[in-house]
């Protein structure tokens, strides 16, 4: 009965109308048609399946026996339907039935190397000469065509358990090898056939005085070879007995020549594959086989990087046997200590983006091999890590990518996912590339771009007996997902700033022993070798996977260490990160993997001595440094968010503020390693530190006005005011709180009792926030809240309602509460309070102006803070907040304009003191270049004062004087090693300056 064309549409034909004509042929009249089409499900390609039946039992008859049982007759579609080019060959070649007859096993059984060449040489009659070499029984064409149609047979066989397995991905490896060991086979056949048609010429007896290795290079030589791909060649050659050197140089020639010509010369039979010897010394232009010693002399003196990269897979697999491992011993050492070589890492990455230049444009996306994602891709990733860190893991010293990919993984040079992720990729990748070579047994590396081309593609990846349809959008949407995958692993390995460094250090450097070891800590300058050398056998010692990657960490980070100002403190440091993370698997492969977290993690450990303690009791937050995006300090919105999250999980209020702050110190770090990371500037700093005090201020405030309201009562709404540098938002690390309170009875309450419930808040919330907690918060900035800018200073009523602010301005204000309130911003608490409070003191702040006597009193009251408030011995122009045209001087000159000018023009009414000199530059009342100048000035000493608690834990207000310390700041403030003095230069410069600028325009009115 003739199937219906829904039938054969769901067998998988295109052209149901062949189909019909070809299932009704006479070819198939005495067998099952129903088991051939149910067959055609497993074909990739069912229209030239059914094609090459139809002309095989044609030719064949008695392959029609194959067709009649259904485990046969599956296996043979299938071969038939992946490819054409084996099809043609088994109606040519009758033989190739034989190969056949046995359905193959589901679990692959890959053929013995040694079996191949038995089966190869056989082909050609080969015997052994008097010296051992393999000389053929036949020659010319004849020799040529045996040996092909046996090469041929060999790789029928193999295509057939290949196509018959469960797992095709699994066993590439294997597939491949055996492809590899095919070629080889070849090469020994066709030198066999080389060595009798060259006695012709030179006689047996002088040939067989010429011993000839064949080298296998890339795919053939790591075993790892495709359906059909050049096979890359070196030849070394060495005379024997008394034949002269010129002349065994001829005729090692002629058998390299006669062997390439037996694989390549059009026949009969057609050729196999290229034979490429390009890779050899001086490439096409070099001798064609070389003496080894002559081999030798050229890898010393003259070859480049990627020579060795090449000789990375060099494998003697044909000729003489003991030639080829002398020439693979003598390439070894060369190979894995090419990594020292100057620029090395660099010339690989160099190589592999000219690879990446040289694809043609139309080709870019169609590309398995060359293009981004593709092959290339992992092999250049693979193979530069090998030859980095081969140099002393000898177990990396393997040809085969997917051995070596296990290799580091299991040494720990690529974490276990990105390793399970390349090998998996790499393996689906060389399947596609294996299947569609397959079809035509054509070199190619381009995904078809047809749509039935790739239809027929996704069903030749699947597994033997899987029948699942599937189509063209699926497969390209997979290659696309890898191609990704591939694309970010390699960019992530591959551009390693590690393995920049590492290929720097010697061999000894890397092995880290004791004895080089303490012989590198003092040229690098660590001033206890043998402390240094006893964290590093802490952390290297063992067997453990944490182990391996400290050992590999270790040689480049006790360099980025030394780069430091304290390279002790650094490793020291380092160690007490690693155990406090203990066995968490992310933190030494981030470090190994991400380019930017190992050197910051360097430098702040070498330079910041409390951010090392603060990352050592916050040490998760050592995952941010190798993520721009997670160094971003979190906005006001999810500060807050986060704090309402500690406050609804804790009920207790001690509990409450105590995880409030430990929050506090987490995103105090967070902004810490920023602005370390060059990612913030100062105004950023500023405002985000602000943002998260201001924050903790809140949630510490909500937690205490809730628990008093439950005691006693709701009375009052409170708010707190930002005063001074945290009002302008322009604190650094470690600063107090300057603020003032004011609480507003809610409707119905007496006076009394809110002032009452507002101080008892108050007064608790000064202690909540900074007192010494049980347990204590290890590397805390506590917070100190500091309210003397409140009216009457510290002998004034601590809190006040705003209506007793609103008194108290209109009859007592003084210029310099006038001045203070510039800076006064609602921080904490009721938000409408805040905003009351604001709109009461905006026509005091910004009224009507200085009159001559409130000039005369600001001058007079800068005066005095000069002569008084400066520490007795003090040098002005070292003091960053007090002295000469320092952060005083800067601040008090832009306030003194606001309090003149900020009536007239709305931009001068801002609590910041960069935006206040950025308006006063537009409004002319000061210039560009004086704007710039005080700008400077004030930066630097922010920067400064920042950096000396960041690198010390102590705060400070002046310039340090150590050299030492002077270094440490310089390197946080940007500047580079050894020029701690030229930031010192810098500053004094800048406020020498800007004390010019702050007297005439300060004191200089009345002139």
């Amino acid at each position: 009965m003739t199937p219906s064309s829904r039938e054969l549409i769901n067998a998988g034909f295109l052209d149901t109308t062949r189909a019909k004509q070809f299932l009704d042929s006479p070819e198939l009249a005495d067998l099952d048609r129903g088991l051939i089409l149910r067959s055609m499900a497993h074909a990739p390609d069912p229209d030239q399946a059914l094609l090459l039946a139809v002309r095989l039992v044609d030719k064949h008859p008695q392959a029609g026996r194959l067709l009649c049982e259904p485990d046969s007759c599956q296996a043979l579609i299938r071969l038939l339907g992946a490819s054409d080019a084996l099809g043609e060959f088994l109606i040519r070649c009758p033989q190739a039935l034989q190969v056949i007859t046995h359905t193959p096993q589901q679990h692959f059984q890959p053929r013995p190397p040694q079996a191949l060449t038995e089966q190869l040489l056989q082909a050609v009659e080969a015997y052994p000469s008097p010296s051992g070499h393999w000389v053929a029984g036949q020659r010319g064409e004849p020799a040529r065509r045996a040996l092909r149609t046996a090469y041929r047979l060999a790789l029928l066989d193999l295509a057939y358990r290949d196509l018959g397995s469960s797992q095709p991905q699994h066993i590439l490896p294997q597939v491949a090898a055996e492809l590899a060991d095919l070629a080889a086979a070849a090469l020994e056949a066709a030198l066999a056939v080389s060595r009798a048609e060259a006695s012709e010429q030179y006689g047996e007896h002088h040939v067989d005085q010429v011993r000839l290795a064949i080298i296998g290079m890339g795919k053939c030589g790591a075993r790892e070879l495709n359906y059909i791909s050049d096979v890359d060649v070196i030849y070394v050659h060495q005379g024997m007995g008394e034949l002269a050197e010129q002349q065994a140089t001829e005729i090692a020639t002629t058998l390299a020549s006669g062997t390439a010509r037996t694989i390549m010369l059009p026949g009969g039979e057609p050729p196999l594959w290229e034979v490429d010897a390009n890779l050899r010394p001086e490439g096409k232009e070099g001798a064609l086989t070389r003496t080894l010693a002559s081999h030798e002399a050229y890898y010393q003196r003259w070859a480049h990087s990627w020579e060795f990269q090449a000789l990375l897979k060099a494998r003697a697999i044909a000729g003489d046997r003991e030639l080829g491992e002398r020439y693979e011993r003598m390439i070894s050492p060369m190979v894995w200590s090419s990594s020292e070589r100057d620029g090395f890492v660099e010339s690989v990455q160099k190589m592999r983006r000219r690879v990446s230049a040289n694809i043609a444009k139309d080709e870019v996306e169609w590309q398995i091999k060359l293009g981004p994602g593709g092959l290339r891709d992992v092999e250049f990733t693979v193979q530069l890590l090998q030859l980095v860190h081969g140099r002393v893991e000898q177990a990396l010293q393997v040809p085969t990518t997917t051995l070596a990919i296990q290799a580091l993984s299991e040494l720990g040079f690529i974490g276990r996912t990105d390793a399970m992720n390349f090998d998996e990729a790499y393996r689906f990748l060389r399947l596609l590339e294996h299947r569609i070579q397959l079809s035509q047994l054509r070199r190619t590396h381009l995904m078809p771009r047809t749509e039935h081309a790739q239809r027929v593609l996704a069903r030749a990846i699947r597994s033997a007996g899987d029948t699942r349809l599937t189509s063209a959008a699926q497969l390209m949407r997979r290659w696309n997902e890898t191609k990704r995958l591939v694309r970010s692993l390699h960019e992530l390995i591959f551009y390693r700033p590690l393995l920049v460094t590492s290929s720097n250090l010697t061999t000894e450097e890397v092995r880290l022993t004791p004895a080089s070891a303490q012989a590198r800590l003092r040229a690098l300058g660590y001033l206890d070798p043998k402390a240094a050398m006893r964290h590093i056998e802490a952390l290297t010692s063992g067997v453990s996977r944490s182990a391996a990657l400290q050992r590999q960490l270790l040689p480049v980070l006790l360099g980025w260490f030394a780069e430091g100002v304290d390279p002790d403190a650094g490793l020291l440091g380092f160690r007490r990160l690693s155990e406090s993370l203990g066995k968490t698997h992310w933190f030494l492969g981030m470090l190994r993997d991400t380019n930017a977290a190992a050197e910051r993690l360097s430098a702040l450990l070498s330079n910041t001595r409390f951010l090392t303690d603060l990352l050592a009791v916050e040490s998760t937050a050592a995952a941010w440094l190798g993520n721009d995006s997670a160094l971003q300090p979190l906005d006001r919105t999810a500060l807050e968010q986060q704090s309402d999250a500690i406050i609804r999980r804790n009920r207790q209020p001690d509990t409450a503020i105590r995880q409030v702050r430990v929050a506090r110190r987490k995103e105090f770090l967070r902004v810490a390693l920023a602005d370390a990371a060059g990612l913030m500037n100062v105004s950023r700093v500023g405002h985000a530190l602000s943002d998260i005090d201001a924050v903790a201020v809140e949630a510490i405030l909500r937690v205490l006005r809730a628990a008093d309201v439950a005691e006693h009562g709701e009375h009052t709404d409170l708010a707190v005011i930002a005063m001074g540098r945290q009002g302008g938002q322009e604190i650094g690390y470690g600063s107090d709180a300057d603020v003032m309170f004011v609480q507003r009875p809610v409707p119905g309450a007496d006076g009394q009792q809110a002032q009452e419930q507002a101080l008892r808040i108050v007064t608790a919330l000064i202690a909540a926030v900074s007192r010494p907690l049980k347990p204590a918060i290890p590397a805390e900035v506590r917070l100190v809240i500091d309210a003397d800018l409140r009216p009457e200073g510290k002998t004034g009523a601590l809190v006040r309602s705003l209506d007793s602010y609103a008194e108290y301005y209109a009859r007592w204000a003084d210029v310099w509460e006038r001045q203070a309130l510039l800076r006064a911003r609602p921080m904490a608490g009721d938000r409408q309070l805040g905003e009351d409070f604001i709109a009461l003191i905006n026509p005091i702040r910004y009224g009507g102006g200085l009159d001559e006597a409130e000039v005369k009193e600001i001058r007079k009251i800068k005066a005095r803070v000069e002569a008084e408030r400066l520490p007795r011995g003090a040098d002005p122009a070292r003091h960053l907040k007090l002295g000469r045209g320092s952060l005083s001087d800067v601040e008090w000159l832009v306030q003194f304009f606001q309090l003149q000018y900020a009536c007239e023009h709305e931009q001068l009414r801002t609590t910041t003191t960069r935006a206040a000199l950025k308006a006063l530059a537009e409004l002319k009342y000061l210039s560009k270049s004086e704007v710039k100048t005080l700008d400077m000035a004030w930066t630097l000493a922010t920067k400064v004062r920042s950096a000396e608690i960041i690198t010390s834990g102590r705060s400070s207000d002046v310039l340090p004087r150590s050299a030492r310390d002077m270094e440490a700041v310089g390197r946080w403030c940007g500047y580079e090693p050894n020029q701690g003095y030229q930031l010192e230069d810098d500053y004094l410069k800048a406020t020498r300056r800007a004390r010019t600028i702050f007297e005439k325009r300060f004191y200089g009115f009345e002139d």
